[in-house]
């Protein structure tokens, strides 16, 4: 039976081993992976040569280290592509109305604000409160009976006598009456993208105006 000297490929298995506890982030490649067999052609037993069919698994071994590596680059290829179609298409929504899950809107010049109420089931009586920054409730829209679903609504930006607010943020409370109570409702409010940006890891964020970042997977709705 053919014996092999491992001494000096131990050592070098070691070594990479050794470097593998210390960062995470290195692997045993191809070329550490042909100096290992190298290494253990050097030192084995000249009167007991490696077998053959031992070399020749190696050699596979290496093969198919290869191909794996080769994949692994067409993979980041994808990836990268991906991540830079994702970014173009968000681009172009600068300038764009989306609509976003949020409990606040903001007021433009145009003198509206528009959203949507998710109504879970069938209420009695649909309201939305529209509450200034001082937490005072300017103005409330009655929107009677309404069924299970999404609910749009529409605030002309005037207070419950009919005087026009001024230009801000808001918070918007949806309410429906239930037979055991009131239940505050979840809202969904438009909101103009002012611009994109994109992450480290290919994170696109929507920057909208007077509402900050949200994420481009919390779009619900793009006009």
């Amino acid at each position: 039976m053919s014996t092999i000297n491992n001494t000096a490929a131990s050592d070098v298995l070691s070594q990479y081993r050794f470097q593998n506890e210390a960062s995470k982030n290195q692997e045993l490649g191809k070329n550490e992976f042909m100096e290992l067999m190298i290494a253990q052609l050097k030192n084995q037993n000249p009167l007991e040569p490696q077998d053959n069919g031992d070399f020749i698994a190696q050699l596979a071994q290496f093969s198919s280290l290869e191909e794996m590596q080769k994949l692994s680059g067409n993979v980041d290829d994808v990836v990268g592509q991906f991540r830079s179609t994702q970014a173009l298409q968000a681009s172009a929504m600068v300038g764009r109305t989306v609509l976003v899950p949020s409990e606040g809107g903001l007021l433009g010049a145009d003198g509206q604000l528009k959203g949507v109420v998710q109504v879970p089931a069938s209420t009695s009586s649909l309201r939305v409160s529209i509450v200034n920054q001082a937490g005072e409730r300017v103005r409330q829209i009655d929107m009677g009976a309404s069924q299970a679903g999404q609910v749009s609504f529409t605030w002309d930006g005037k207070n419950s006598e009919g005087q026009a607010m001024p230009p801000g943020a808001y918070r918007i409370v949806a309410e429906g009456s239930y037979p055991q109570g009131n239940e505050q409702l979840g809202t969904l409010v438009s909101a103009n993208v002012d611009s994109v940006s994109l992450g480290n890891q290919g994170k696109v964020t929507l920057n909208l105006a007077g509402m900050g970042s949200i994420a481009l997977s919390d779009v619900q709705q793009i006009n």
